[in-house]
This record gives C-alpha cells, structure tokens and sequence, in this order.
C-alpha cells in the first residue's frame, strides 16, 4: 500500500510516517516534539480505530445472551476487572513492551516476523515457520474482513434505539460506508490517519466524556482494578466464568494493529498515543458502563 499523504491534506505529515522502515529507538531521527504529536494524532485514525469500537459491543458481549447475569454485583466488577488486565497485560505489556521489540528492520506483521524468525534456520524448519507464518497471514487476512462489518454494524445499531422504523438501512448503510472505507484506503497510510485521526480522537474524548458522567455517579465501581475480583469471578461462576473470557477478549481485538503497522509510524508515536489517549479513554469508558449496569442491570 503506498503511504504518500495528499498534497491537499490539512495536516502536514512527517516524512516517518511515510517511510516503508521505522526509525531505531537510538537513532537521533526519532520523532520529537511536533512530529512525534502529528504522528501519534495519525496513528489514532489507522492504528486504533478497531480496538476503539469494541466498547460498542464488549460489554454487551460479556453480559448478553451467552453471558454471566448482571444481576449479579460481583459478576459485573468481575468482568470490568478483567477487562482492565486484559488491557493492561495484552496490549500495554505483551504488545507495547515486548512485541513492538521485534521489529524486521523496522518492518513489523505476522510476515516480517516469520521472515525474522526462519532467517538463519535450515530449509527444513525455515518452510514450516513460513507455512506457520502464512497461516497467521490469513488469520489476519479473515480478521480484517470480519471486524470492519462487525464494528461498523454495531455503531449503525445505536440508531434502532431511538428510531426503531429505520432498522433496514442498517445493513444497506453498513455496506455503502464499508465500500467508501476500503475505497479511500488506496490513498495510503498518512492519507488515511490524515483524515481519521482528528476523527478518532474527537471520538476517543467523546466515549471518555460519556464515561466519565456515568462514572462520577457511581465511582464504587473503581474498586474493579483490583484483580482479586477477577480471581473471585471465575471461582463463583465456574465453566460460564471461563467462557465468558471469549467475550472479554473482544476488547483487546484491533491489538495486532500494533505491530503490524509498526513500520508506518515507529514505536514512540504508537505507544504515546496509546498511553496518554487510548487506553485512558477505553478505561473510562468501560468503567463507565459498569457503572451504568450498577445502577440499571437490565440495559446488558
């Protein structure tokens, strides 16, 4: 995909974000100052977009038809813990401290990563990391189809709330934005977070204002960082407990973004917007929904 930026874009965007290799940590060419902000800000609109969608549908998921009751006090702090060390532990630890390491030459994605793996191996391993590597691609691949229509459905099904006869333009429209999306995406990266960064961030803020009220009404709900209410959750609930981990895990899908787009924007800009806008953000936001099942059990 060519990341060229529009000549006409109303943000002028760094030659990092358009170079096909990340910059090294010790490089003194790594962003700073403005740069590194204007990359963060377009690494909202292309990095983050899926992870930021799952608060649409995660704890619905958690709480739904194949969910634990939110009846239940302890099964709804239970489930915002897990929530919140998923998080922590799947994307800032495992992605953010360790995975964005093992760059190819900058390069980052399942492929790069199974071409830094088998380099040096026999020809015997190096084809079975490559078969293994060409799996992980179509797993990536079927992601990519399946989690546009799944995020971009579940924000169109916010209308049916407030005007019920409009229900048959959610699947037309879904369609149409889908098709307008990919269209764009021939632009190139720094085009695309160009355009939906400064959406994505006016978004990021909104569903943290949004939590945020709902929180300061019921901040008891803070109580849920303590892991020990993960632990008693999957002690009181058993093999639903266990099951119910499918659907925590929703919260944390759009993490190989990550990676895979490591090249596009180096590791200091992904990791800056993630701790100072992202992660706050979906923590507000998630809270702000347990806080909200608290006080009315039967939204879930």
């Amino acid at each position: 995909m060519s990341t060229a930026g529009s000549p006409s874009s109303s943000i002028a965007v760094p030659a990092t974000a358009s170079s096909t290799r990340a910059p090294d940590p010790g490089d003194p060419g790594q962003p700073h100052g403005r740069h590194l902000w204007v990359l963060s800000l377009l690494a909202l609109g292309v990095v983050y977009g899926d992870i930021g969608t799952s608060p649409l549908y995660a704890i619905n998921e958690c709480f739904g038809v194949h969910g634990v009751p939110a009846q239940r006090v302890a099964n709804v702090f239970g489930v915002l813990s897990l929530i919140t060390w998923s998080l922590i532990l799947a994307i800032s630890v495992k992605y953010l401290g360790f995975v964005l390491r093992a760059d190819n030459r900058g390069e980052g994605g399942i492929l790069a990563l199974g071409a830094l793996v088998a380099a040096g191996c026999a020809p015997k391993l190096r084809r079975v990391l490559t078969v293994i590597g060409l799996i992980g691609g179509a797993f990536l691949f079927s992601d990519g189809i399946i989690t546009p229509a799944i995020s971009i459905l579940s924000a169109l099904e916010g209308i049916v709330i407030s005007h019920p006869d409009l229900g048959f333009l959610v699947v037309p429209a879904t369609v149409v934005i889908l098709v307008v999306l990919f269209a764009f995406q021939r632009h190139g990266t720094a085009a695309v977070g160009a355009v939906f960064g400064p959406v994505t961030m006016v978004y990021f803020l909104t569903i943290a204002a949004l939590g945020t009220l709902s929180l300061l009404q019921s901040p008891g709900i803070l109580a849920a960082i303590d892991p020990r209410h993960a632990i008693a959750f999957f002690a009181d609930n058993g093999l639903a407990g266990y099951a119910v981990v499918g659907s925590v895990f929703l919260v944390a899908t759009g993490g190989e973004a990550l990676y895979a787009d490591l090249g596009h924007f180096g590791r200091r800009p992904i990791r800056l917007a993630w701790f100072v806008v992202v992660l706050p953000a979906l923590l507000l936001n998630y809270y702000g929904q347990g806080a909200l099942l608290l006080r009315d059990p039967s939204v879930s």
